[in-house]
């Protein structure tokens, strides 16, 4: 196996002394999904020296469209997707040292994993974990690189703490509600081009090429033929109270987490965002009832059952999941469904 990184080290930014730094740097990766499995297996081909994944679902045959390291029988086992993950990735090359965590990614667990980590990526599908990348990332000084994709449109931004504006410098408050994969779909090519921005700037920081770094946002929708690079180093803001002159780290204090409870003496679980926001009743009906289930509506809640699981959406984002007492299943069905 002597030649494995041949290719990558006669690429001249990479070299001998670029290839010998991937070999000793570490990586958590944030959700093992589309973009985390494309992440996932472009660095453990490239010689990363340890990976971190951390995901809390398992592998569902509406996945296999786009996530490339899972197979049918991952699918039919329903195997976590951290572990399927690993297993496929240790194949792929057994000298890089792959660390999988089936877990809900709140901060306290996620902080307790950052020591020796150089770089994080998202691949995550809500704001909420990646408002918490955000904060972790300059409370502890580490890059980290945001990607999301929905539908045809892919968008990707690298944040080097001290240096860059942050992710909350870029937005006014928690974005809550909108699109997801299961509600607008989405063509793998629309992740394929977010993961090829995440691996090339993350390649560059491993091999800590840090002038050929991006300093613009991108943004592209494949199918629309469009694509945009947005500069916005003028957006950075002293006193943002994530990267700013006196942070505090909102994203990590208890108060801006979403509240999750098992209701006594109910096969169900309450979800509380973590900002509170007036929902559009009638778009979200409209968005379910593409889905296969059935959509009631009145003035005060959206109620959307699938198969054994009725999700009941409130004005003020409160949910109630019916027919299950796990916390991790159903705030993945939140996610899912109401973004």
């Amino acid at each position: 196996m002597t030649e494995r990184y041949s290719r990558q080290i006669l690429f001249s930014p990479i070299g001998e002394a670029g290839q010998k730094k991937f070999r000793e740097k570490h990586v958590l990766l944030l959700g093992a999904g589309a973009l985390g499995t494309g992440n996932a297996e472009a660095l453990v081909r490239a010689g990363i020296g340890r990976l971190t994944i951390i995901d809390r679902d398992y592998v569902e045959c509406s996945n296999l469209q786009r996530q490339q390291l899972y197979a049918e029988h991952d699918a039919r086992e329903r195997l976590p997707k951290a572990m399927a993950a690993k297993q496929r990735l240790m194949e792929v090359n057994s000298e890089v040292q792959v660390d999988a965590y089936v877990m809900d990614g709140i901060p306290a667990e996620v902080e307790r994993l950052l020591g020796g980590v150089d770089l994080m990526i998202d691949a995550t599908d809500n704001f909420d974990a990646r408002m918490m990348m955000n904060d972790l990332a300059q409370k502890y000084q580490i890059p980290w690189i945001y990607g999301a994709c929905v539908s045809s449109y892919g968008i990707s931004y690298t944040i080097l703490p001290g240096k860059t504006p942050c992710l909350n410098c870029l937005l006014d408050q928690v974005p809550i509600g909108g699109m997801t994969c299961d509600t607008a779909g989405i063509i793998s090519p629309a992740v394929q081009m977010v993961v090829a921005h995440q691996t090339a700037e993350a390649m560059k920081i491993l091999v800590e090429d840090w002038s050929a770094l991006r300093q613009k946002l991108v943004s592209f929708d494949l199918w629309k033929n469009q694509h945009s690079a947005i500069g916005v180093s003028v957006m950075r803001n002293e006193a943002c109270p994530s990267c700013g002159n006196n942070p505090t780290y909102p994203f990590l204090e208890y108060s801006q987490q979403m509240k999750t409870a098992v209701l006594c003496g109910r096969d169900s679980v309450q979800i509380r965002p973590s900002e509170k926001k007036v929902w559009n009743l009638e778009k979200v009906a409209k968005t379910l009832a593409k889905q296969q289930g059935e959509v009631e509506q009145n003035p005060y809640l959206v109620s959307f059952t699938k198969k054994d699981r009725r999700m009941v959406l409130f004005k003020d984002g409160r949910a109630l999941i019916h027919g299950t007492k796990d916390i991790t299943e159903a705030k993945t069905l939140y996610h899912r469904y109401f973004g």
